[in-house]
């Protein structure tokens, strides 16, 4: 990776600070470096960052809301740094508007390998896909569209050009990982997505097959399911988009032919 834009790095112990400086720039990044919260939010904006790293655990204001102060103004990848693993974390930092999130210690090796993943996600709208209609149980014959870059189901279109998304006209605003899960499934056609191919999905071509999948990695998963099923609003005992398969992972609900 070379002339990737600018990274920030928002932390305030010297060591890790250092050590995340020179992974980014190996990198190819031009780094600038906070020791908190306040400057760190001033740097992102003064320099424009692409990519932001954020450590929780600061000492003027904690991560959360720098992250939110950030989100403001900017749509730049922001991994999560923390010692910390609950889920009330995790959840909280996805919430927020993290891309990613990776708890410390960390191998320098698995943070660059995490922002080239990220930075092969459009960070604006662009890219298309052939559309499905699922069905339940079965796969899905291709639904007929005229703009092959459009998904529909069940009253929701996916429009993956413009990477935007509706539920019977009313756009729905999804982070970039809530909607890369959206189009994984629906592309599946009713196949059951496992919390490992999800993972996959978010993460990009560094987490091939063979790469291991952590707990925390499928735990962040089950965290953007969440998010999805609450922004769409889903019923739980008759899920309209999104089925859970028990130990397994995800699939798209039936089609209802009373809906578009």
């Amino acid at each position: 990776m070379d002339d990737l834009g600018v990274a920030v790095v928002i932390e305030d112990d010297a060591d890790v600070r250092n050590l995340l400086e020179g992974v980014l720039t190996q990198a190819g990044f031009e780094v600038h470096t906070a020791v908190d919260g306040r400057a760190g939010v001033e740097v992102v904006r003064s320099k424009q960052a692409n990519v932001v790293t954020l450590d929780i655990g600061l000492p003027d204001i904690d991560g959360f809301e720098v992250l939110r102060r950030i989100r403001n103004f900017s749509n730049a990848y922001v991994v999560m740094l923390t010692g910390r693993t609950e889920e009330p974390d995790l959840l909280s930092a996805l919430n927020a508007g993290a891309d990613d999130y990776i708890a410390k210690p960390f191998r320098p090796r698995e943070l660059r390998a995490r922002v080239a993943a990220m930075m092969r996600r459009p960070r604006h709208e662009v890219a298309g896909e052939q559309p499905s209609t699922p069905h339940w149980g079965q796969a899905a014959a291709p639904a007929v569209n005229a703009d092959p870059g459009v998904l529909r189901h069940n009253g929701l279109l996916l429009n993956h050009r413009t990477r935007t998304v509706e539920v019977k006209g009313e756009p729905l605003g999804l982070t970039r990982s809530e909607f890369d899960l959206l189009h994984v499934l629906l592309k599946g056609g009713g196949a059951v997505c496992t919390r490992a191919d999800l993972v996959r999905a978010v993460r990009g071509d560094f987490y091939d097959h063979d790469t291991y999948i952590s707990e925390a990695d499928e735990r962040a998963v089950e965290v953007h399911v969440g998010n999805l099923r609450r922004k769409l609003k889903e019923d739980q005992l008759s899920p309209r988009w999104l089925q859970t398969v028990r130990g397994v992972g995800y699939r798209l609900a039936p089609r209802r032919p009373d809906d578009a």
